[in-house]
């Protein structure tokens, strides 16, 4: 598949003029709470994740004091029936390496064993500071696990922008907290930030690249930085992406034990 060129950079820098926000972290009203979660659906609709697609994704880590570290993963995911697999391909001591989501069912495959695992969508991806829901999408996640405590309208760099902070009430996300930063023009996200349940700012996410395909847009690279260890981050990068309907073995468990 040929990429369009376009590609739109996000700046980093904000300034903050707040319209509704609630530094109690308690729900806001409905109605600005049914307009948040508008928003944050809109950001997935304009995405090129829709139906059925594939991607590699490749992951660069870094560490205070190590040698760079290069991970790479295939992913394969059907949006409308809640599937997702995905397997390393590098590097080469951990190839074949797999997770597979049927539902609220989700493994972990080890090749060497033979052995697949139930584990939780909060594991990371390797050494990396990127977890396996980040490889998720879908926007029935947002009403299902969230509900809205901060909402403002701000500058981010150039951009105006929402901001928008989410509480997780179910045990499914990551993080207890995540605000949003997302563009008002085109509601694409630029930058995320977790936080601890005392409030504490564990991670954040930038989105400096965005390339626009036939189907949508696509994130072809996001900065993940460790804010509990400075200079720790994971440089994410999207490419080889197809949408053409994915058979129905590669969503299974002999999928994956094939591959070895």
């Amino acid at each position: 598949m040929k990429i369009n060129k376009t590609i739109l950079f996000a700046a980093c820098g904000f300034f903050a003029l707040p319209l509704f926000a609630d530094s109690a972290d308690v729900p806001v009203a409905k109605d600005i709470s049914e307009k948040a979660f508008t928003i944050m659906e809109s950001t997935e609709d304009i995405l090129a994740y829709q139906g059925d697609y594939s991607a590699t994704v490749s992951l660069v880590v870094e560490k205070p004091g190590k040698p760079k570290e290069n991970m790479q993963y295939k992913m394969f995911e059907r949006i409308d029936s809640d599937q997702f697999t995905m397997v390393q391909l590098f590097p080469e001591a951990d190839k074949g390496n797999g997770w597979l989501r049927d539902g609220d069912n989700i493994w972990s495959y080890d090749p060497i064993g033979r052995k697949f695992t139930h584990t939780s969508l909060k594991d990371a991806l390797g050494d990396s500071d990127v977890k396996v829901d980040d490889m998720k999408k879908g926007k029935s996640k947002w009403r299902k696990n969230y509900e809205v405590t901060g909402f403002s309208e701000e500058k981010l760099g150039s951009y105006d922008v929402y901001v928008i902070t989410l509480h997780a009430i179910t045990t499914e996300p990551s993080y207890i907290k995540t605000t949003y930063y997302i563009r008002k023009d085109i509601p694409l996200v630029l930058k995320q930030e977790n936080f601890s349940g005392s409030g504490r700012l564990m991670r954040k996410i930038l989105m400096p690249k965005y390339t626009k395909v036939p189907q949508g847009y696509v994130a072809t690279q996001a900065i993940l930085r460790n804010e509990l260890n400075p200079g720790e981050q994971t440089q994410q990068v999207v490419s080889d992406l197809t949408f053409d309907k994915l058979p129905d073995r590669i969503f299974t468990k002999a999928y994956l034990e094939g591959l070895n």
